[in-house]
């Protein structure tokens, strides 16, 4: 018997799930699909990501969110990144043009990118 694997969704620990929230809300356009106190699950197309409430030692963790116009999204958000830690656009030598942003209230790095062509 085999099985169809539908999505691998990122769950996240953060220290202030509203702070969070807001980054994947406001930022990326994500809506939220399920929130109380302890968990939060939010969407945007066919990808969901989890945030739950961290415990007192937080792992690290990076994501990648491969998207179809890199540039055109830096214009929507780059507004939106005050008193983040990000980085600009930049292509790299394997090929992919990406910027990173730190996600608030986590120990995540998200690495956000579009194939050169």
């Amino acid at each position: 018997m085999t099985y169809k694997v539908l999505f691998l969704s990122p769950m996240i620990p953060s220290t202030n799930l509203s702070e969070t929230l807001g980054f994947f809300r406001d930022i990326l356009d994500f809506s939220t699909v399920m929130e109380n106190e302890a968990y939060i699950v939010c969407q945007k197309d066919n990808l969901t990501i989890h945030i739950l409430r961290a415990g007192q030692d937080i792992g690290e963790m990076e994501l990648y969110l491969e998207v179809d116009n890199l540039d055109t999204l830096w214009s929507k958000i780059k507004d939106r990144l005050i008193g983040l830690k990000f980085k600009e656009p930049i292509n790299q030598a394997y090929g992919m043009r990406e910027i990173h942003i730190c996600i608030p209230h986590t120990n995540a790095l998200l690495f956000i990118g579009q194939k050169i062509r």
